[in-house]
């Protein structure tokens, strides 16, 4: 096994003071320091080791510390490196058994102990690098976010989609330099805020309340219809509910979205929990539109989108544990690729409206058996004064699982 040769030690904002004797040691022993300019700013100026300033792109800086694997590093990372930090980072490259992580409070860890909130109670989540939308998919009643800020524009984006939305009366608080001797705390409602001046290093935290008539989007399967722009393409409510249970999406698992349509499926797969991933397939240039537009305002911008024709849009994609197949179910050669490329455990679901789609799934099921089902939904709607049924294209469903 080969000895610990790299360090990563978490700082809060009241620098290396504040650090512990074993953090110390590591940084002091280190034959080369790895860090920010403000973090190696924090180091004594008569330091003459060789320092290395993270680069753009980081998997730059990534590869040189790989490199130097024969040497003593010491990695210098804000607040817990576990948490949306560089540890993640390096311990997807590098194994635990070679590295030394000695954490800080967490910015998290910090905003809870100034508002009283329970950490195991809020939902976290980190705007830096990534797309400000991301943050649609936890916007619910009474619910309290912490967000990690991109910079000192992040508060005023939050509260912009939180009025949006129509949680306008929703508490904001910010947190700048929380643990330093600069620390500062600033409090408003989203649909008044107003605060230029901020520090770039901040944290927000959420507390969300509704607007009255506002009604909340639930993160189980079967939003709204009304919730998406399409063109028709759109498997409903309460079919897309069913085939969602089908399809038995669970964290870290992969989806592709054959013929996306609106993109529906994917984005409520994806909603079931931040990290379920999913790629939307589809040719139709309008829908692509509708798509991405979906995938911002229902919160999951990290959905991949392909324009292309099923199977020939697979080339090159990452193998999938769940294919959904809403349309285009005739294509030649579709249903053989997809169960070759699905992952052994994976689940390959199919909906179709049509005679010669029902003749299809009825050939793939004798091919490897699973379930075939008939979904029937009947709505009640107006008839003059009264009510009455109608019903909706019943859709036949085939579910298999690839041993």
């Amino acid at each position: 096994m080969m000895k610990k040769w790299l360090s990563i030690v978490g700082i809060g904002e009241d620098g290396l003071q504040g650090l512990s004797a074993i953090a110390r040691s590591l940084i002091d022993q280190a034959e080369v320091i790895v860090g920010g300019d403000r973090h190696l700013a924090m180091l004594p100026p008569n330091d003459q080791r060789e320092k290395l300033t993270w680069a753009s792109p980081i998997s730059a800086s990534v590869a040189e510390i790989i490199r130097r694997r024969n040497q003593s590093i010491c990695v210098l990372a804000s607040g817990d490196p576990m948490c949306y930090g560089i540890g993640v980072t390096l311990t997807r490259q590098i194994p635990i058994s070679e590295i030394t992580i000695i954490p800080a409070p967490s910015a998290f860890s910090l905003a809870c102990a100034r508002l009283g909130w329970s950490l195991t109670e809020v939902e976290t989540l980190s705007l830096c690098g990534r797309p400000p939308s991301l943050l649609q998919s936890y916007i619910y009643p009474q619910a309290k976010l912490l967000i990690l800020s991109e910079g000192k524009n992040t508060p005023a984006i939050v509260a912009e989609i939180l009025t949006k939305r129509g949680y306008g009366d929703s508490e904001i608080t910010v947190l700048e330099r929380i643990g330093g001797i600069e620390e500062r705390i600033v409090t408003g409602t989203a649909a008044s805020w107003h605060v230029i001046e901020l520090a770039d290093l901040n944290a927000i935290a959420v507390n969300c309340i509704a607007d009255p008539g506002v009604v909340p989007l639930p993160r189980l399967p079967g939003l709204p219809d009304d919730a998406y722009h399409h063109d028709g393409q759109l498997t409903k409510r309460e079919v897309r509910a069913i085939t969602l249970t089908a399809l038995a999406p669970t964290p870290g698992k992969l989806l592709w979205d054959v013929g996306a349509g609106c993109g529906s499926i994917s984005i409520e797969w994806m909603r079931t929990h931040p990290r379920c991933r999913a790629i939307a397939i589809e040719q139709n240039s309008s829908r692509l539109h509708y798509i991405a537009e979906n995938a911002s305002t229902l919160g999951t911008p990290n959905l991949q989108i392909i324009a292309g024709k099923a199977p020939d849009a697979f080339k090159n994609l990452p193998t999938p544990d769940a294919i959904f197949i809403g349309g285009g179910v005739t294509a030649e050669k579709l249903f053989d690729i997809c169960w070759e490329v699905l992952r052994p455990g994976g689940r390959l679901v199919a909906n179709v409206v049509t005679v010669e789609g029902e003749q299809t799934l009825f050939q793939w099921h004798q091919q490897v058996g699973g379930k075939l089902n008939r979904i029937a939904i009947q709505r009640a709607e107006p008839i003059g004064k009264f009510l009455g049924w109608r019903a909706m294209s019943p859709v036949t469903q085939w579910i298999a699982v690839k041993a």
